[in-house]
């Protein structure tokens, strides 16, 4: 099987996984991007960056890399975090998850601050140290995302 697509399509791609950056998918999103332009015919792939660099991209990631590691690896966070109304608290934290909306990230999260399981709204963690803690194991379950949404 040989993969087919046009420098157009590959453009979309492209914009689609760069949509990824800063996400828990990022390094995914860059490995295909990375094997696209592998299998691609040259002259597919210089039309295929003219086109992309008259593209629009965002640069700003939405997911700091340090929550997503403390993710992927099952760490405890304590972040400094303003809630809606700008009250600052700091607190620890155990990432069971990622939800999103059409504009925002929000790590789901065990805070040890409410022993429950909050989403934080990843624009409004002001900042965040990675403890090294090894979080014990918990299950993230749709309950908890619907209380987690409020």
């Amino acid at each position: 099987m040989r993969l087919e697509v046009t420098p157009t399509e590959s453009v979309a791609i492209a914009m689609a996984l760069y949509g990824l950056a800063g996400t828990p998918l990022h390094a995914d999103a860059a490995s295909a991007l990375r094997k696209l332009v592998r299998v691609m015919p040259d002259a597919d792939l210089v039309t295929a960056r003219e086109l992309a660099d008259r593209a629009s991209r965002d640069t700003t990631p939405v997911v700091p890399r340090v929550v997503a590691d403390a993710l992927h690896e099952r760490t405890v966070l304590r972040i400094d975090y303003a809630d809606r109304h700008g009250t600052a608290t700091t607190r620890s934290i155990e990432p069971l998850g990622y939800i999103a909306d059409h504009d925002y990230w929000y790590l789901v999260a065990w805070c040890r601050m409410r022993d429950a399981v909050r989403a934080f709204r990843t624009d409004r963690i002001e900042s965040l140290v990675a403890t090294g803690e090894p979080a014990p194991p918990r299950r993230l379950t749709a309950a908890d995302l619907i209380v987690a949404g409020h």
